[in-house]
C-alpha cells in the first residue's frame, strides 16, 4: 500500500485510523516496533501544523506489520524532541515509506 499523506488534526486522524482498525498504541507498546522494525510500514501519515505556533505541530502515523497485519498508531509532536531508538525507528519507517 502506498503511504497516504493527510493534513488534519491529531484527534481526527486517530478517529479515522481507529475506524480502519489501527488500534494498537505504539506510543505505549513501542517494543513491538523496536523488536521487528523491518516488518512495519507506514500506511497513513497525518500532519497537523499550527497556524501560528510551531509548537502545535503533530504527526500521527498509521503503522502496519506486513507479516501479521497488526495495525496501530504512533503520535509525535516535533520528531526532534523524541530521543534515541524511537526517533531512529520512526524516521527510518518514514524514509522507507517515502522511497517505496
Amino acid at each position: 500500500m502506498k503511504t497516504i499523506f493527510n493534513y488534519e488534526s491529531a484527534s481526527v486522524a486517530l478517529k479515522k485510523l481507529s475506524e480502519k482498525g489501527y488500534t494498537i498504541d505504539f506510543n505505549i507498546h513501542f517494543d513491538h516496533l523496536l523488536d521487528q522494525a523491518d516488518t512495519y510500514i507506514i500506511d497513513y501519515l497525518y500532519r497537523y501544523e499550527g497556524a501560528t505556533d510551531p509548537g502545535d505541530e503533530s504527526t500521527v502515523y498509521g503503522i502496519r506489520n506486513t507479516s501479521t497485519d497488526a495495525k496501530g498508531v504512533f503520535v509525535a509532536g516535533d520528531l526532534g524532541q523524541i530521543e534515541g531508538k524511537k526517533r531512529d525507528i520512526i524516521v527510518s519507517l518514514e524514509m522507507r515509506s517515502r522511497n517505496s
